[in-house]
């Protein structure tokens, strides 16, 4: 019995101390600790906090809300190691490096506003670029239902198609946006700062206070969204999880998927103007072999959190779209969900579509701030 206890107790301390580890590394370097294999999208790099990337020359500061949220990687100093604390004062963690030098400053949340501002310091000075979060639904939660003016209404209608028309020469209007890493974007935080935040719609007030944002205007509405979504119950045979980290994400998809893995996103190869394009598919649509498949969509909220779900029954497609001079502008990443019986009916796809729950298959591109991991043969 006691070499049993003995036996438990150091199993214990083997996962704490791994836990431990584990929770010292930056969000990349748990990326590339666990799928060693599988590139970081350009998009995921693009939205890593600046820490992420520290190198001994730059110091990293990031600070989330009102004095809510503090993460600092900081140089000069003689003890090493990584500190957390939650408290009145917020969640401040702290990751010393070796050197002294300049850095970069993200600031999430503002005065009356959820975004993102980032001031870079140079010799221009600081320069600040906020990015508000916007209002609406997630078309690609399946339980959501439209009404036939959002059927209309909503840009994203035209990302939803049939199968059928997957082939060459078929035109599809899509706002796929400017690149995606043009673009200021919400920022992944560390996962001791996002496991320490309130993420619950029971919590929105203490939420929308941390981050500055005004209840009832059009940032807090959206981030309620978020949240609702975020708590309703899976549809049946799905899973799903609203990932709040780099790290949640990367295990959500390798519980479903396993280690062998490959991660997909919609990218544009040329200039394009934020509204919607005519685009022609190209000859080379191709079918992605993945016995199975995750998809993740980006969320309205001031950091970055990804509403990822299991697509069971799925087929995935590579598709280049041509635009006007018939070069390839956008390398489109296409998902076919061939059950939809358990999908809301009054879905806007149903609606944009003119068909049934389970009739036929439903496609839908993937704009470019989602990504679709897929396990590899």
């Amino acid at each position: 019995m006691e070499r049993l206890l003995l036996l438990i107790a150091s199993s214990l301390l083997m996962l704490q101390l791994v836990a431990v580890g584990n929770a010292a590394l930056t969000s990349e370097e748990y990326w590339h600790r666990v799928i060693p294999d599988t590139p970081i999208p350009a998009l995921i790099r693009h939205s890593l906090y600046p820490s992420s990337t520290l190198s001994e020359e730059k110091a990293t500061d990031v600070s989330v809300g009102k004095g809510g949220v503090h993460v600092g990687a900081t140089q000069g100093k003689p003890s090493g190691g990584t500190s957390v604390d939650v408290g009145k004062g917020g969640v401040h963690v702290a990751a010393p490096s070796k050197q002294g030098g300049g850095g970069t400053t993200v600031n999430v949340g503002g005065k009356g506003q959820a975004g993102v501002g980032v001031n870079v310091p140079g010799k221009q000075g600081k320069k600040p670029v906020v990015v508000t979060v916007k209002p609406g639904k997630n078309p690609f939660a399946y339980n959501y239902a439209a009404t036939e003016d959002q059927a209309h209404d909503d840009p994203n209608t035209a990302l939803f198609f049939s199968e059928k028309d997957l082939k060459a020469g078929k035109h599809f209007t899509v706002d796929f946006g400017i690149k995606v890493t043009q673009e200021p974007m919400p920022t992944f935080l560390p996962r001791l700062v996002a496991d320490a935040l309130p993420f619950s719609s029971s919590k929105l007030t203490n939420i929308l206070n941390r981050f500055s944002v005004t209840p009832g205007s059009v940032e807090a509405e959206a981030m309620k969204q978020t949240l609702a979504e975020c708590e309703e119950p899976a549809i049946t045979g799905e899973a799903k999880h609203c990932a709040t980290s780099l790290e949640s994400m990367v295990d959500f998809a390798t519980m479903r998927l396993g280690k062998e893995v490959r991660v997909m996103a919609t990218t544009i190869t040329a200039p394009v103007n934020r509204q919607p394009k005519k685009y022609t598919v190209g000859s080379g649509v191709h079918q992605v072999v993945a016995p199975k498949s995750v998809a993740c969509h980006a969320q309205n909220y001031p950091y970055a959190v990804f509403f990822c779900h299991e697509a069971t029954a799925a087929r995935v497609y590579r598709v280049p779209l041509l635009g006007g001079a018939g070069s390839t502008e956008v390398d489109a990443v296409a998902v076919c969900h061939l059950d939809t019986s358990a999908w809301n009916p009054d879905h806007v796809a149903f609606k944009v579509l003119k068909v049934k729950p389970g009739s036929e298959p439903v496609c839908h591109f993937l704009p470019q701030d989602h990504l679709v991991w897929i396990s590899t043969p």
